[in-house]
């Protein structure tokens, strides 16, 4: 592993360290947003009487008569998290790892927002509905999902390394020398 090789890999661990300080506050401060507005304007353009009526301390909108809160765990801050690891584990040049972080993130959040724009929709038609598709989307859903997102961008962006272990066989050969 020659010089930038090392500083590449120390910075990325160092980002991943940084990302999940402070109980992924962050990636919520970021991530929260990006969700909240988007599922409020396509809620607002089915129903006009949809209403944003917090986003602090906890998202909420009123839409047909029900109030839907969108806690952490609905943005998946710990979802955002798993795929900047695995993107920050593996080693690649900055121009792959941009653009596939980039599709995982971006995927993630629209596919996201599609779910919870659907759990809006089914809770009018009633609560067993709502309450069974929330169910089998947060117990293998989300697991799945972020497998197929990742094996994608690994497809997609052509990704020869495997995180963690490609970075700890590197230094190991280095050792070895």
């Amino acid at each position: 592993m020659d010089r930038k090789e090392g500083v590449s890999l120390i910075t990325r661990y160092i980002v991943m360290i940084f990302f999940g300080l402070f109980n992924l506050a962050l990636i919520y401060f970021i991530f929260t947003p990006l969700t909240v507005y988007p599922v409020y304007l396509i809620l607002s353009k089915l129903n006009d009487s949809t209403i944003l009526i917090s986003l602090k301390p906890i998202p909420a909108i009123l839409f047909k008569g029900y109030i839907a809160q969108i806690i952490n765990a609905c943005v998946a801050g710990s979802a955002y998290y798993l795929l900047l690891v695995l993107n920050l584990s593996t080693p690649m040049d900055w121009k792959r790892r941009i653009k596939s972080l980039s599709f995982v993130l971006i995927s993630f959040l629209i596919i996201n927002i599609i779910r919870i724009v659907t759990f809006a929709l089914l809770v009018p038609k009633g609560y067993q509905y709502f309450d069974a598709a929330h169910e089998l989307s947060w117990y293998f859903g989300s697991s799945i999902m972020l497998i197929i997102l990742w094996f994608s961008s690994v497809l997609i962006f052509k990704i020869r390394g495997v995180p963690v272990y490609s970075d700890l066989k590197s230094i190991y050969q280095d050792i070895r020398r």
